[in-house]
């Protein structure tokens, strides 16, 4: 009984961290979504192995506890990648977004929505399923009068922009027909210099390659910008999957020094992060943090705030 006990629970580890090191060989999009639990299950198989070692008394578990080890390290090496240094220079402006996926079926939050995003008093917003705020867009547009998206550059009311600025050189596209009008643009001028506003929702990891070819998209898109840049949205993955470290590489752009997990709900503090705000140069990310209440959202929001600084 032991023996055979053994054996299953061995073989159930195994797998686990077998799909999770495929990374190391290939990259499949099937398993995107995964790579980005690879921390929760080296943990889970580290606290599983010690627990077989202390029953079964097999020395199979000492070679899992060492192999959940060596990835659970990796992984934590990963999400040092690509952080900002946070600091600001003395002539830098600040600046403060708030990035929330408000849940397009989460209208009767609208107004609780509406109250935290204005307690915060960020420069700029970014709605993504803007949709359910429909009712208060009067309301926001007192404290923030240049809006891109919800009948502005487009009919969709899915993602939105929010700016105290006016907003220039706006427009909304799309990355894929998966993520249609869910990718937008704009500059604004701050302390007389010109930053550039990306906000995007990406497709779900899972659905083909459509997820890396929309990052490509974005890429190219900020690309041709010149000066500092903001980009945040729902990216639906972590940022160590193999396609954001790509992503993160090729564009320059810093995360903060460790990101808020902002899904799924009832993880809290122990779920993932896949809702980001990145910065590239002279835009500096100083800190992100994660709103204190999903108000009715399968997400939770992120406040971060810059310095800015001239090219």
């Amino acid at each position: 009984m032991k023996a055979r006990l053994t054996c299953v629970v061995a073989f159930a580890l195994t797998l686990s961290l077998a799909v999770i090191s495929l990374r190391y060989v290939f990259d499949f999009w099937i398993l995107a979504f995964v790579t980005s639990f690879q921390l929760h299950i080296a943990i889970m198989v580290a606290l599983t192995s010690l627990l077989g070692l202390a029953v079964l008394r097999s020395r199979i578990f000492v070679l899992l506890l060492i192999w959940a080890i060596v990835l659970g390290a990796h992984t934590l090496y990963m999400h040092r990648e690509f952080v900002t240094e946070a600091y600001a220079p003395k002539e830098a402006t600040p600046f403060r977004l708030l990035s929330f996926n408000v849940l397009m079926e989460n209208g009767a939050n609208a107004e609780s929505i509406a109250d935290a995003i204005l307690a915060q008093r960020a420069d700029a917003v970014y709605v993504m399923e803007a949709a359910a705020l429909r009712s208060v867009l009067p309301r926001l547009q007192q404290t923030y009068p240049y809006r891109l998206g919800c009948g502005e550059k487009t009919q969709s009311c899915d993602l939105l922009i929010l700016s105290k600025l006016p907003l220039m050189d706006a427009g909304i596209g799309s990355l894929s027909y998966v993520s249609r009008d869910r990718f937008a643009m704009a500059t604004i001028e701050t302390a007389g210099i010109k930053l550039t506003l990306v906000a995007a929702h990406l497709a779900k990891p899972y659905f083909d390659e459509y997820h890396r070819n929309e990052l490509s998209r974005i890429q190219s898109a900020i690309a041709s910008v010149s000066g500092p840049v903001i980009l945040g949205g729902d990216f639906n993955s972590a940022s160590i999957a193999p396609d954001m470290r790509e992503f993160l590489l090729a564009t320059d752009l810093k995360k903060a020094q460790w990101e808020p997990a902002t899904w799924p709900i009832p993880a809290g503090k122990f779920g993932i992060a896949i809702d980001h705000i990145f910065a590239r140069a002279p835009a500096t990310l100083i800190k992100t943090e994660r709103l204190p209440d999903n108000l009715g959202s399968n997400h939770f929001g992120l406040v971060a705030d810059f310095a800015i600084a001239k090219p």
